[in-house]
């Protein structure tokens, strides 16, 4: 039975629906996936931190999502397993604090979106224009890629939860298993048209942009690599975008996901497990996947286990 109520600053959370056999898994699953993203993010951010031989502007730029990665998780992860030992009638959750996971939830998919795009400017650069990088990709311009990562990815999310705060509410349930923009603004009984508008526009905009981005960076690429006889260019270029093009793939396809289990009503619980594989799976990929590929970080965690030995 649908719970009216007027603009009240305390809101339930529906959570998952585990039946009993199977949350001590799905707990266990989420927990360790959890404890996997921060450890092996915060080391590898670590790790290119102290090593001077990673002050490159491919790995601080790749910082970015490390940081990104243990900031979106943070937020919903935790909250989520004690959500999960929790019965449904106690999982309550302030006005504000689902704000704040909403906007967090929505920080993390655009900003991962945002950092790519300027990770492949950065590989554009350094294949199509070699002798020019360091000239070109100063720390000046890092720090202003970062920003403009960070700042178009903040304005987008706050003009989007901000058409939704202004709306008064008559709902208390949150029909996921934490907040985000769509089900703040469903618990308005007002008109959210805008909402709906500045929504679809936005996703569109954004992958658009995203898609768009790695395209034209690509075929650039993949046409110096095609005219130039250099095997060594060559080798480079496969190597660094292939790991920045797997990342990409992971992220749009855990997205899409996401976005077209929305529109199947009668897929609820799918939708629900699928929103937060979109957090886990990328996050716990991204280290895994650059560690592997990255030259230098393997030389350098080579020579700390000989020095160990």
């Amino acid at each position: 039975m649908e719970n009216y109520t007027s603009n009240s600053l305390t809101l339930q959370l529906e959570g998952l629906n585990v039946s009993k056999e199977y949350l001590n898994p799905v707990f266990l699953f989420i927990f360790f996936s959890y404890l996997f993203i921060i450890v092996t993010n915060v080391s590898i951010a670590i790790l290119i931190f102290i090593d001077k031989n990673l002050h490159q502007p491919m790995y601080l730029l790749f910082c970015n999502l490390p940081f990104n990665d243990i900031l979106g998780n943070s937020i919903l992860i935790p909250r989520l397993l004690i959500d999960m030992l929790r019965p449904p009638s106690e999982r309550i959750i302030s006005y504000y604090e689902c704000v704040l996971q909403a906007f967090t939830s929505h920080m993390f998919g655009t900003t991962s979106h945002t950092v790519l795009m300027i990770m492949a400017f950065d590989r554009y650069v350094a294949i199509c224009y070699p002798l020019r990088y360091a000239a070109i990709m100063t720390n000046k311009m890092v720090i202003k890629l970062t920003v403009s990562a960070w700042g178009v990815a903040f304005v987008l999310v706050g003009i989007l939860l901000g058409l939704t705060i202004r709306l008064n509410r008559c709902r208390a349930m949150i029909t996921n298993p934490y907040c985000d923009n769509a089900a703040l603004f469903k618990l308005s009984c007002e008109s959210v048209f805008i909402n709906n508008v500045y929504g679809l526009t936005f996703t569109v905009v954004l992958f658009t942009a995203s898609i768009g981005t790695m395209v034209i960076t690509y075929t650039k690429i993949t046409v110096v690599c095609l005219t130039s006889k250099s095997k060594s260019l060559n080798s480079k270029a496969l190597k660094t975008c292939s790991t920045h093009l797997v990342l990409f793939l992971i992220m749009i396809f855990s997205g899409m996901s996401v976005i077209t289990l929305h529109r199947f009503p009668q897929y609820t619980n799918y939708r629900k497990f699928t929103s937060i594989l979109f957090h886990i799976v990328p996050s716990s990929l991204n280290p895994i996947i650059y560690g592997v590929q990255s030259k230098e970080i393997r030389k350098f965690l080579a020579n700390s286990f000989k020095s160990k030995k």
